[in-house]
């Protein structure tokens, strides 16, 4: 199929998901008018530059895939389609070790130079290779926080040199050590600036009253093989002191990356820059707070004494430019720092590519451990990085790393050992046509010296329009003949220039609109000398004085143009006989719709189109003749089951039975609840018998009838007033049964409390307590005598809520055989 745009729509019919393929050829329904507008369409599009193709035809006619054009008669060598090519310009092989030659012609990534000449939407594929070479020199720069806080790992590094020489030399022969230090811009708010501070910021400062003035940067000692060196520098190095907690450290990074001369990096050797620091760093914008407004321009600054001289000049760098600088000079950023800013420093390692972040103890004891670490991991992993990429230039990048899986999307491998080589396949493709001149871009590992260097030309032009005639006689000399086309001057229409506008022969717009205020030829064709050429169209002919007219834009129905049932005229569907409607779908033919029992639709809806549409709730089928829970589903059943069974009832002597009762029979014994959705029926015979059976549809359509192999015999049953006076005589009866229960209980409850309440009155009384005589009670004061007398008065009774009033009257007392009249209290 030589279409070049395929949509897939997905569509619901009648519960039934149907995908629908609609195939576009892009190029013909285009409106290129051009070589060059063609080219730009699709990648698969061609233009024939032939002068007599496509007569009598439009320009667009031109603009096709291959092989239409070649049906159309076009000669090959008249197409222009050009094609994405790709050459190889420099493909050196890879290196296996670092030292068995010169490192110039250490090879550790092919191939280096492409050219690709690239058409819009043809992208071009290559393959890339990085091998970790073995035995590659590395030049490590050791950059030390030297403000007040690092002076003990000062004095941890103080031997640095030899232990990190010896191990390193392990992991390759040919290593370089360089140290450098920082503090911060020595200006307000950021370091202590009064005159007493200039020669020792830690004047006063009784912990540590010594130390060297504020410095943004230094390199002490350039990289070198002599480790003593190291050693000897790092000996006279003092800690100084600033103001705020944040470091100027991104300013010294910045220096050691692109002061390489001073520094020493060599460019035949893996470049690790160690930062060691306790504190956060100084970002971009911060210097206003000193009145620095003036943005780092990422260039060297550093005085014949190897000292920032910027610092209070320029603003601190932005991560954006300190990544670039780190990328341009190939140089791996190792953060050592303690535990407590590890996530600030490994959030910005994402920010800057080939950045990695460590863990410093408090006083630098295990640097030698976390730079050893440090690049054993960057060894052990490759990262592609791109730079200076055009804007209308696409890349996709496919991993494939040691498991040898591909990885679509992925630029970069882990896990690798020293001699592991990866590949990469790298996709390029043009989004447009530039108007300026050929680029060139870069792809390289992120902090390797090896890179690929790609240049770039666009194949967007047409061989056929270097050969272009002006003033043609083929374009009655007033027009420029080129691919096949002509291009006429001011004031002349025509395909070859042949009409001027305002003669009586001249070529009018209005002529070739249907009314006032149309598109001309209906957007459909062009204008040419008075008169409408059509467009050609791959779905079918477009016609008409005004292309108003086509037989392909009529109404369809499951994606066939008049439900094939019709023609299409100038839009609309002609249907053929027997078959109605906008789109033809619709069938005239009720035969379809007649029941078995002679029914339209068996009585239960109406015939559209040739098909019954139910209008009794739960109707189904064909016909509408499925309805378990219509009301007559059940006597309509019957009549099959006398037939069928017992040949008997309407049906019995009817020669319709076996026609219109083909559903499925099953006689049981006894009638089970297996089916839910089956409908249980029942009906009473002639000799007063009950016949039950059930009515269910299974999935397959067919109907199922379950009957008893016997009916069931019916016995007299009860009238209904005896069975209501029987439910109300036992309802009253219960009722006055519970009544003289509670009666009974409350009586028994009356009685008990009432005999309680009789004995505790009558033992309700006033209790005097007496004794024989004693001394001890009795005793005589002035001639009298005064004795203890105990009343006690108790109530007994539960039922008295209230507390007793008791009132005591003068009386007599019998006290031991002698009478006294006294009061008692």
């Amino acid at each position: 199929c030589p279409t070049l745009v395929c949509t897939v729509y997905i569509c619901w019919v009648h519960s039934c998901t149907v995908y629908i393929h609609i195939c576009l050829n892009v190029c013909s329904s285009g409106s290129s008018t051009s070589c060059e507008e063609c080219l730009l369409i699709h990648p698969s599009c061609s233009w024939c530059s032939q002068q007599d193709f496509g007569s009598g035809r439009t320009l667009t006619s031109r603009c096709d895939v291959k092989e239409n054009l070649l049906r159309r008669g076009c000669d090959v060598d008249m197409m222009e389609s050009p094609s994405s090519k790709l050459s190889i310009l420099g493909n050196r092989p890879l290196s296996s070790k670092g030292s068995e030659s010169s490192m110039s012609d250490v090879v550790q990534m092919m191939p280096q130079r492409i050219a690709v000449s690239l058409r819009p939407g043809d992208p071009q594929w290559f393959e890339l290779q990085v091998r970790q070479v073995e035995d590659y020199p590395v030049d490590l720069y050791y950059l030390m926080d030297l403000s007040l806080s690092m002076k003990d790992d000062l004095d941890t590094i103080r031997n640095l040199g030899t232990k990190l020489a010896q191990e390193m030399g392990q992991l390759t022969s040919n290593f370089r050590l360089g140290f450098g230090s920082f503090v911060d811009k020595n200006m307000s708010p950021f370091s202590y600036t009064a005159p007493k501070y200039q020669e020792n910021p830690c004047s006063g400062y009784k912990p540590f009253p010594n130390c060297v003035p504020t410095f943004g940067f230094r390199n002490i000692l350039s990289l070198t093989e002599r480790v003593d060196r190291f050693n000897e520098e790092v000996q006279k190095q003092m800690v100084s002191r600033n103001r705020d907690a944040p470091e100027g450290g991104f300013d010294a990074i910045l220096q050691a990356a692109v002061c390489k001369e001073d520094v020493g990096w060599r460019k035949e050797a893996y470049h690790l820059l160690v930062f060691a620091t306790d504190d956060v760093p100084h970002l971009a914008l911060d210097g206003r707070l000193g009145g620095l407004v003036t943005p780092h321009d990422g260039q060297c600054h550093l005085d014949e004494k190897g000292e920032y001289s910027a610092s209070t000049r320029m603003d601190y760098p932005s991560l954006a430019l300190l990544g670039e600088k780190l990328a341009e000079n190939n140089i791996f950023l190792i953060f050592a720092v303690t535990k407590r800013l590890y996530v600030i420093y490994k959030n910005l390692t994402v920010l800057i590519p080939g950045t990695t972040v460590e863990i410093l103890d408090q006083d630098s004891k295990n640097v030698i451990q976390l730079i050893v670490a440090a690049y054993n991991n960057i060894r052990s992993k490759v990262e592609l990085s791109v730079s200076d990429l055009p804007d209308d230039v696409g890349l996709s990048f496919t991993a494939t790393c040691q498991d040898g899986k591909p990885l679509p999307g992925l630029r970069k491998c882990g896990d690798m050992k020293i001699g592991d080589t990866v590949s990469f396949n790298v996709s390029v493709e043009a989004r447009g046509c530039p108007g300026d001149a050929d680029h060139t871009f870069t792809i390289k590992p992120v902090g390797f010296r090896d890179r690929l260097e790609v240049f770039v030309d666009y194949r967007c032009d047409c061989g056929c329009s270097r050969t272009a005639q002006v003033n043609s006689s083929v374009c009655s000399s007033i027009g420029t003949y080129h691919c096949g086309t002509c291009a006429c001057e001011p004031g002349y229409l025509g395909a070859r220039c042949e009409c001027q506008e305002g003669d009586a022969s001249g070529s009018s717009l209005s002529a070739c609109r249907q009314a006032e205020g149309r598109q001309v030829c209906s957007g459909r064709g062009e204008c040419s000398c008075n008169q409408c050429l059509c467009y050609e169209s791959e779905f079918g002919k477009i016609y008409g004085s005004f292309c108003e007219c086509d037989d392909f834009s009529c109404p369809r129905h499951k994606g066939v143009l008049c439900s094939g049932h019709g023609e299409c005229h100038c839009g609309e569907c002609k249907c053929h006989a027997g078959f109605i409607g906008d789109n033809c779908n619709c069938s005239t033919e009720t035969s379809s719709c007649l029941s078995d029992d002679g029914q339209m639709c068996s009585g239960r809806g109406s015939c559209v189109c040739g098909r019954c549409v139910c209008s009794e709730p739960g109707a189904f089928g064909d016909t509408c003749d499925k309805c378990p829970t219509c009301p007559d589903a059940c006597a309509t059943k019957r009549e099959c089951v006398e037939c069928r069974l017992f040949d008997s009832g309407r049906l019995a002597d009817n020669q319709t039975c076996q026609r219109r009762c083909k559903d499925e029979i099953i006689t049981v014994k006894t009638l089970g609840n297996n089916d839910p959705g089956a409908v249980l029926c029942l009906y009473k015979t002639e000799d007063d018998c009950v016949m039950k059976f059930s009515y269910s549809e299974h999935d397959s359509g067919l109907s199922v009838l379950t009957v008893l192999e016997e009916p069931g015999h019916v016995g007299g049953g009860p009238e209904a007033l005896t069975v209501l006076l029987a439910v109300v005589g036992s309802i009253l009866l219960v009722g006055l049964l519970l009544l003289a229960i509670w009666k009974l209980i409350i009586t028994v409850h009356d009685r008990r409390e009432f005999a309680r309440f009789q004995n505790a009155r009558s033992r309700a009384r006033y209790e005097m307590v007496s004794g024989s005589h004693d001394p001890r009670l009795t005793h005589t004061h002035a001639g009298s005598h005064y004795c203890c007398v105990s009343v006690r008065v108790q109530a007994s009774n539960p039922l008295y809520k209230h507390p007793v009033s008791t009132h005591f009257v003068e009386t007599d007392f019998d006290v031991l055989g002698k009478s006294f009249n006294g009061g008692v209290h």
